[in-house]
């Protein structure tokens, strides 16, 4: 049906905010920050006064006095996402889960039983609002791209649907960063040539941007500024990756305390890898600096593995790699993921036949968690100290 509009980007609004507004009603309609020494979320009542994450809480509350900060509550967004996806799933079979408070739905095979995509991005949102009492915004067109774009044109707690036929006069007025790949680096490469809407882009040509941006940027935002995505939403996709990141907040940290939020990350990454039988063979580690630049740093393995003692040895590499540029700045973000996950967790063994899954020693460590819950057993490094929120590790 790729002549209708079929695709829904479904976004949660200001998530982590929102679950709190949601469970308290005293801060409702009020300007709320979600974090520690850093923004994690916040709620669009702040975001009016230019809260933005992750920006830091000295500047966030400089901007929005009145606003009230709130630790991080994962178990309850985790229990709020689950609500939602059972919404999604009662919806449609097709789901393609992107993070913990998004996904895309393929609705286009239910018109004879559910009516037509608007309406039932409508009642899907009524749903979540009814079920997991949360405001949803979901974008609706031909491309997952574009249903994307209609999701973040339409928050919050909207409805956006791009008809067939008019979505490049929707597309092209649009500012440059709405395009897939364009951070600051490249919008600011663009708007150096007076180039500023996607319109600009899509009337540069592909020649033009592959001289300017290189081979697969240049491709890459030719054609999605045409709207050109021939991606179809794939249902029971599974995760490339998994990680966690911790925001440190911005007073000065020794190196040692930022080796053992790395190893307690390590930890928690590893030991999600064995509940779900997946190994990996790269390993980014990714952080943020006081001057809130970003770095990222990844090898590869020879094998895939599981072995918390394999990924953490690799990600400490890395991260003394960015020692320097650490003492030189500051750190306030520091994340670890484990990517190029296999499908089932199968490993081709090596003689002599060892299971590269495991050491015995993670086996024994995540018995214990499992019985006695995950603080139970930490390590030394990271007693008596404040390591911050972790959140799950989301792409960029």
């Amino acid at each position: 049906m790729a002549d209708q509009a079929t695709i829904l980007h479904a976004d949660l609004d200001s998530f982590y905010a929102s679950v709190e507004q949601r469970d308290d009603p005293g801060l409702r309609g009020r300007p709320v920050l979600v974090g520690g020494g850093v923004v994690l979320a916040a709620s669009y009542e702040a975001k009016a006064s230019g809260v933005r994450t992750p920006m830091g809480i000295a500047q966030a509350r400089a901007l929005c006095p009145s606003a009230i900060l709130v630790p991080p509550r994962m178990k309850a967004y985790s229990a709020a996402s689950k609500a939602v996806f059972e919404v999604f799933r009662d919806t449609t079979p097709i789901v393609e889960p992107l993070s913990i408070d998004e996904a895309f739905l393929e609705v286009g095979g239910l018109a004879r039983i559910s009516g037509t995509p608007e309406s039932i991005a409508a009642r899907l949102r009524a749903e979540v609002r009814t079920r997991a009492g949360l405001p949803i915004t979901v974008g609706v067109a031909r491309t997952k791209f574009l249903a994307k774009v209609a999701s973040a044109v339409g928050k919050p707690d909207g409805l956006l649907v791009v008809p067939p036929g008019e979505e490049l006069a929707f597309l092209h007025p649009l500012p440059i960063e709405r395009l897939w790949g364009v951070g600051p680096v490249t919008a600011g490469k663009l708007r150096e040539r007076q180039i500023h809407t996607v319109g600009h882009v899509a009337r540069l040509g592909e020649a033009a941007l592959v001289t300017l941006l290189g081979v697969h940027a240049g491709r890459h935002l030719h054609a999605l500024a045409h709207n050109r995505d021939s991606r179809r939403v794939k249902a029971g996709h599974r995760r490339g990756s998994i990680g966690s990141q911790c925001a440190l907040g911005r007073r000065p940290r020794p190196f040692e305390e930022i080796d053992a939020t790395l190893a307690a990350l390590v930890d928690r990454v590893t030991r999600r890898m064995r509940s779900a039988g997946r190994a990996g063979r790269t390993v980014t580690l990714r952080l943020r600096f006081g001057d809130f630049t970003r770095a990222t740093r990844s090898r590869s393995l020879l094998k895939a593995t599981m072995q918390t003692r394999a990924i953490l040895d690799t990600a400490r590499t890395l991260l003394w790699t960015a020692r320097p540029l650490i003492e030189e700045r500051g750190i306030t973000l520091v994340g670890v993921a484990v990517g190029n996950l296999d499908s089932d967790g199968g490993v081709q063994l090596e003689l002599p036949f060892q299971d590269p899954h495991d050491d015995g020693l993670d086996t024994a460590l995540d018995a214990v968690r499992d019985r006695f819950g995950s603080a139970s057993v930490t390590r030394a490094a990271t007693l008596g100290r404040d390591l911050g929120p972790s959140v799950p590790l989301l792409p960029d």
